[in-house]
């Protein structure tokens, strides 16, 4: 019988695990922590969205990092498999908006207890508290790994999954970087995907808390000749935090951001009402200033915008807060309709690695096969996970390649 250590207890490594005992497998789990899934816990805003019920090749396509990498592993394990692997667990699920797939309860807590429930009854052995300070690697072939007093605990294979270097305080401390590159393999520059990013503006401490809903944000770089580049646009949720910008789409569109800020400045344009035309806004504005024509502009817009946007609106238009509306004249409404279509917010830099959903970056690809996740460098090395140079888009496709990068592994290293 093959003797498999895995190494990490998120949802990479457990996956891993249980793939490795179904396949006759010998599986020691190790968990840093004295837990498991402790960053599965609190995904989704502790909702935990598993996966997102779409077809493997519309996985790729949200998967922009090295999302080919995947084909074989969302060939194997896709969408489909992960929904009917906790279902057969017993965990109800259910789709939401964007395709985005939860527990009905709402409760990741009910997504780890089922991981744990099932490898304990594939008898896979759980060591928590349990740190891999070093691979033992002879004549091209791992056979063991040195723990956290360094001793040396054998195995036939090993399975790296200890996930990437964000939210550290659930046992992510990049030690699966360190294991990798003391093995010979190559880890590309690590920065943050999927966080909240920080604005150089004057105002956020008046906008702070407050939160946007069905407004549409794009991303521009400003390039040395002066034009600005669309780097994208996300429709849906957003929020204004002490520091800058959050909020689902914010997420999405840092992917693109953080990439961007190593060659220029990056400025996020904010169309307040894109379910109206420029022509539509207009004749909606001129409807509120005839409504309210003897009010002052700081009165005339509370039906527009939410209150605490008004002032920063104001000034950022150069119109005095106590002009009559039946005095601003057509340039200054002009004005105003640019910053209700594109309100401004400089970004200048994200927000730190350790507060990221996703660590971008990791063990590169080219040293990795994609049919089973195994090293091309180190005989019976495997790895999964975020610990991969591979991440995507928020929604679930960071979680599916996680199990599907797991699954492979796990089959791989019990052959």
């Amino acid at each position: 019988m093959k003797k498999i250590i895995v190494i990490g207890g998120g949802p990479a490594g457990m996956m891993a695990a249980i793939a490795a005992a179904q396949a006759g497998a010998e599986v020691a789990l190790w968990e840093r922590n004295s837990s498991l899934g402790n960053k599965l816990a609190i995904t989704g805003k502790g909702r935990c969205n598993i996966t997102n019920n779409c077809s493997p090749s519309e996985l790729i396509n949200n998967i922009p990092n090295n999302g080919m990498f995947l084909y074989g592993a969302f060939s194997r394990f896709n969408s489909a498999d992960t929904i009917d692997f906790f279902t057969s667990l017993g965990v109800k699920l259910k789709t939401e908006r964007g395709r985005r797939v939860f527990p009905v309860s709402d409760q990741a807590g009910e997504i780890v207890k089922a991981f744990a429930q099932h490898l304990n009854s594939l008898g896979v052995k759980i060591l928590f508290n349990k740190r891999a300070n070093k691979l033992s690697v002879r004549d091209g072939a791992v056979d063991g790994v040195y723990d956290e007093k360094d001793q040396l605990q054998k195995a036939d294979s090993v399975i790296i999954a200890t996930g990437g270097k964000s939210y550290p305080g659930t046992g992510s401390t990049g030690d699966g970087y360190l294991l990798a590159e003391q093995s010979g393999h190559t880890v590309t520059p690590l920065y943050p995907a999927l966080v909240p990013l920080c604005a150089s503006e004057d105002w956020l401490d008046e906008l702070c808390g407050l939160s946007l809903k069905n407004v549409e944000v794009s991303a521009y770089l400003k390039e040395a000749s002066g034009n600005e580049k669309l780097l994208g646009s996300e429709f849906g949720e957003m929020l204004f935090t002490h520091f800058g910008v959050s909020g689902p789409i914010i997420l999405t569109l840092s992917y693109q951001v953080c990439r961007a800020l190593a060659s220029g400045s990056v400025i996020l344009k904010i169309n307040l009402k894109p379910a109206l035309t420029y022509e539509q806004l207009d004749e909606r504005l001129l409807r509120d200033f005839n409504k309210f024509s003897r009010k002052h502009l700081a009165n005339a817009l509370n039906e527009l915008l939410p209150k605490s946007l008004i002032p920063v609106i104001i000034r950022k238009s150069a119109i005095a807060c106590d002009k009559p509306v039946n005095q601003i004249t057509k340039e200054e409404r002009a004005g105003l309709l640019s910053l209700l279509t594109a309100f401004p917010v400089q970004i200048s830099r994200p927000r730190p690695l350790k507060e990221a959903i996703v660590t971008a970056g990791g063990v590169s690809v080219k040293e990795l096969s994609p049919k089973d996740m195994s090293s091309k460098l180190v005989k019976g090395l495997f790895f999964a996970g975020e610990v991969i140079d591979v991440d995507g888009y928020t929604g679930g496709y960071n979680l599916q390649a996680a199990l599907s990068t797991g699954y492979l592994a796990g089959i791989g290293a019990a052959k």
